[in-house]
């Protein structure tokens, strides 16, 4: 076997382009493909695989993911996935041998023989790739030599065939010992300040117009990429009433958009978008909620700029500080390398994707979603921005920042692609980072507010966001590994505030009193009954008192229980406890306060830099502390009194697998849609709010025919549908359109409610996913309300779907995120997915990929305390059944994405008969047994 040591103080051996001599391991459920290095395949257990793994290391993709399917610890191998960051970084391609082959030309592997094959002609060909791309200055791979070799020098099994692959060694350049490579900020273009657009104009957008934007896009695409949807022009022009001039002052021009799936609704939108985008110098914000919506309204967007670097000038991606890689982290861990060798390899990958970025977002952009599984957080996400420790302009890298850059970038495109919760936010502050809000937005998931706004406005006086608040302010205590990231205020501000003794005052009581809040280690204290401070008093008897009146102990979930009346003690610590938080705000508003005095007395002399920063520590400490401290005081005040009626507070005790991990008092506002009505219905002018599910039209539906009747029902729908957005706090001109699906569902579905399974029996349940699966062939999504019966299916079918070579990926169980195991489930058209709600809604899955949906069970919305206060405002057991319709419908809509796709979508519990409307009136719902639901999931997609 070749070596892969790299000497000290000698370049690396002249190799070639040559394979390192190692077996290749394939694994899966049901055990493991073995090729040794004279080419014979076995076929080995997994216990036989993972001890021939640990004494040789093997060649195979994802090696984290092979070593939970051996069920062993991780192991030293050549990862594939490793090789393919560093010679295509920022490129995207699922972390398996199928992904492998998509991107890299071959053809699909039949089986898992012919996959395992696949690796090693995979690695030859990006090694191929790298060694013909060179090193030049004009043009080369220039960071890829010294990156390489540092990482080589770690100990980084490729590192000799890379670096032989690059032409260094014996023959060819010599390698500078010291040449790190990764310094990856030094080689970043600084962004560019221009002036501002000025306010956006007021020219409206004509239906008709808008109509034409649309023609103007599909004629530019390709024949095969363009369905006919006669209802998109439709929806195109009924769109742009969203973008006409409002007429009086706090009252948008508000359009509900209801369209239904496949009517083509991102460029419907986005033709009235750019249109008044390029007429009025202003961008229009489109929004949604999942990170898998957003990436394919950046996939649309390139018919609106077929053209990269227009596209790249007019389109920019959004998100919160906490998605972006901080490069001064970054540098902060390459400085570390020294003491922490180890961390080289994932630091030399996390530098050439650094490099290449769109735009360094590290959640949901152009990074690979598996790289945190093979990393570990700490040296991936964990260099992202992720408690607001920017020090701005007072950092050394703030030129060249991906966060900056994209707040430039923003101001001057025409599109900006966001989520629900940072427009929310923004909204609600009076504007971003920029201190400056848009006029103009498009929710798409729509149906999606009502949760967006719940999270957004809600306020969580707990021991986690208790010890975020302390690190904070306070940063690194008692040298805890890993603190040198954690700047705490005094080290983002004491430059700032130098001279000024008031400020520098207020800042040292500051710090004082933030002692109060929990500190590292707090739930380990509590639960011995050693608390600290009067935050840890507080949450020990909030834990005492969710214990006493919680029912379901012995179970995996969380507890809750109501806020009133309180057990003994509770009203003590409370009061105690906000004391002391009032002793914190005063300082606080302080030093606000004398910052913001700064930019009026010191106005001439400011640079525009430092002005930025001191409005941004400003904001930070409003946002950051002022607003979180003043709503923990007000709930801990209504201990002692009562809860405001627009609100629900109860304690809860948060649970993972069993154990607890957060206990805290919560407050969340009843009708959401107020704070959400009150922060954009100031500030927009114009907003269009669509989904397939806006409404549900079984609300008022009566027994009569008669057209108005019809009509009535449809008033009480939208009514309905108004006050879950929020639109009826709003004084606005709301224009409704309701638009349906062009597919034929009666021809291309079918509905099947398998009514004899008992309900609780997990082997029934596993072996009804098990036998539906084996049916279609594959192409199945598995759909769960809760994670604990997920894990137990997954493991009961997990060796008999690996029998019939089909690969099968869960969500809680895999270790990706959700994004990651949709690409794959996306690109394996035979593969399955067992997954949640955050499968369920906004995934998109055209063609032979997804041909089964298999629901557990009903999704009845879970009685918890907040619901229950909702359940009595919003309507009782109609309010249950709309959410449950409305869900259904999401999952249903998942099915069919094109006018050629065809699929089943099994309900594996008894659903009642006045549900039936959450489908299609043209589909009939069969009421079946089991194995005829198998009969007719095998026959109907026999020919798909």
């Amino acid at each position: 076997m070749s070596s892969t040591s790299v000497p000290a103080d000698s370049p690396a051996p002249q190799t070639g382009l040559r394979l390192p001599a190692a077996p290749v391991l394939l694994a899966g459920p049901g055990g493991a493909v073995w090729i040794d290095q004279e080419g014979e395949v076995q076929t080995l257990t997994a216990a036989e695989a993972a001890t021939r793994a640990r004494q040789q290391p093997p060649l195979v993709c994802h090696a984290r993911a092979v070593a939970r399917r051996l069920d062993c610890d991780p192991f030293s191998a050549f990862d594939l996935l490793e090789l393919f960051a560093f010679v295509r970084p920022a490129s995207f391609c699922p972390p398996t041998p199928h992904g492998l082959a998509s991107v890299l030309g071959f053809a699909k592997p039949g089986d898992a023989e012919s996959a395992a094959i696949l690796l090693p002609q995979a690695a030859l060909a990006l090694l191929r790739e790298l060694a013909a791309r060179g090193t030049s200055p004009s043009g080369g791979d220039r960071d890829a030599p010294g990156i390489a070799w540092t990482m080589a020098q770690a100990g980084w099994l490729w590192g000799p065939f890379v670096i032989a692959a690059l032409g260094f060694g014996e023959g060819g350049a010599v390698l500078p010992k010291r040449n790190l490579g990764l310094r990856v900020w030094e080689r970043l273009p600084d962004w560019e300040e221009r002036p501002p657009r000025g306010a956006p104009g007021t020219q409206p957008v004509p239906a008709a117009e808008s109509r034409a934007r649309l023609a103007e896009v599909l004629a530019g695409l390709n024949s095969g990429e363009v369905e006919p949807r006669p209802q998109q022009a439709d929806y195109a022009a009924a769109a742009a009433a969203a973008f006409a001039p409002r007429a009086v002052e706090g009252e948008p021009q508000v359009v509900l958009a209801e369209a239904g799936t496949g009517t083509g609704k991102t460029l419907g939108y986005l033709a009235p978008a750019s249109l008044w985008a390029e007429r009025n110098k202003a961008a229009t914000w489109i929004s949604t909620y999942t990170r898998n919506l957003q990436g394919q309204v950046d996939d649309e967007l390139a018919a609106l700029f077929p053209e990269p670097r227009e596209r790249a000038a007019k389109v920019v991606i959004r998100k919160g500080r906490e998605n972006y890689l901080c490069l001064l982290n970054l540098a902060e861990a390459v400085s570390q390398l020294p003491a922490r060798p180890q961390d080289a390899v994932a630091l030399g990958l996390m530098a050439r994707w650094a490099a290449r970025t769109r735009n360094g977002d590290m959640v949901g952009g152009d990074f690979p979603g598996w790289f945190t599984d093979l990393f570990g957080p700490a040296r991936t996400l964990g260099l992202a921005d992720r408690r607001g420790e920017c020090i701005y302009s007072a950092c050394q890298h703030y030129r060249k920042c991906f966060i900056e850059r994209s707040v430039r970038a923003a101001r001057q495109a025409d599109i900006v692609v966001a989520n629900h919760a940072l427009v929310m936010i923004q909204a609600a502050m009076g504007g971003g980072d920029d201190g400056q809000l848009p006029t103009r937005y498009v929710f798409d998931e729509g149906h999606q507010l009502f949760e967006a706004a719940d999270s957004a406005f809600a306020a969580h006086l707990c021991g986690r966001e208790s010890r975020e608040l302390r690190r904070w302010l306070l940063g690194a205590e008692g040298g805890r590994r890993g603190a040198t990231r954690l700047r705490g205020l005094k080290r983002r501000l004491e430059d700032l505030i130098a001279g000024d003794t008031a400020a520098l005052e207020a800042l040292e009581e500051v710090l004082r009193a933030a002692r109060v809040l929990a500190g590292e280690g707090w739930r380990q204290r509590i639960e011995e009954g050693r608390a600290e401070g009067a935050s840890e008093r507080f949450l020990e008897i909030a834990a005492k008192q969710v214990y006493a009146r919680s029912s379901g102990q012995d179970q995996p979930y969380s507890l809750e229980a109501p806020a009133q009346p309180p057990i003994d003690g509770l009203p003590d610590a409370a009061e105690a406890l906000a004391e002391d938080l009032r002793d914190l705000i005063q300082p606080l508003k302080d030093l606000r306060r004398l910052l913001l005095a700064r930019l009026d007395e010191e106005s001439e002399n400011l640079d525009s830099d430092s002005r930025r920063r001191i409005e941004a520590a400003a904001r930070g400490l409003e946002t950051r502390a002022l607003l979180p401290l003043a709503a923990w005081r007000d709930m801990l005040d209504a201990l002692a009194e009562e809860t405001p009626a627009e609100f629900c507070d109860w304690f809860a005790v948060e649970r993972m697998e069993g154990r607890d991990i957060d206990v805290g008092l919560y407050r969340h506002w009843i009708d959401p849609g107020r704070p959400f009505a009150a922060s954009l219905g100031q500030s927009a002018h114009g907003l269009l709010i669509t989904s397939a599910t806006l409404t549900d039209h079984s609300v008022g539906t009566t027994d009569t025919g008669a057209p108005e009747a019809e009509r009535d029902d449809e008033a009480a729908a939208w009514r309905a549908a108004e006050a879950r957005l929020g639109t009826e706090h709003m004084a606005a001109a709301v224009s409704r359109v309701s638009l349906p699906s062009p597919f034929d569902y009666a021809a291309q579905t079918r509905i099947l409610i398998v009514h004899d399974l008992k309900r609780g029996d997990l082997n029934q349940l596993a072996a009804a996913y098990r036998e539906l699966f084996l049916a279609s062939g594959g192409g199945a999504l598995g759909l769960f309300t809760a994670i604990a019966r997920l894990r137990a299916v997954q493991k009961r079918i997990a060796p008999a779907l690996a029998e019939a070579g089909t690969a099968l990926y869960s969500q809680h169980v895999d270790g990706l995120d959700t994004g990651t195991l949709v690409d794959i489930f996306r690109a394996e058209e035979d593969s399955c997915l067992l997954g949640t709600d955050a499968v369920r809604d906004g995934v998109d899955v055209p063609g032979r990929s997804l041909r089964l949906i298999a629901f557990d069970r009903v999704p009845w919305p879970r009685p918890d305390i907040i619901h229950k206060a909702r359940r009595q405002v919003f309507g009782g057991r109609a309010y249950d059944e709309q959410l449950t319709r409305l869900k259904l419908r999401q999952a249903y809509g998942r099915l069919i994405r094109r006018a050629d796709d065809r699929g089943v979508f099994v309900l594996l519990d008894p659903l009642p008969s006045r549900l039936l409307d959450a489908f299609p009136a043209s589909v009939t719902a069969e009421r079946v047994g089991l194995a005829e639901a198998v009969a007719a999931v095998r026959e109907f997609l026999a020919e798909v």
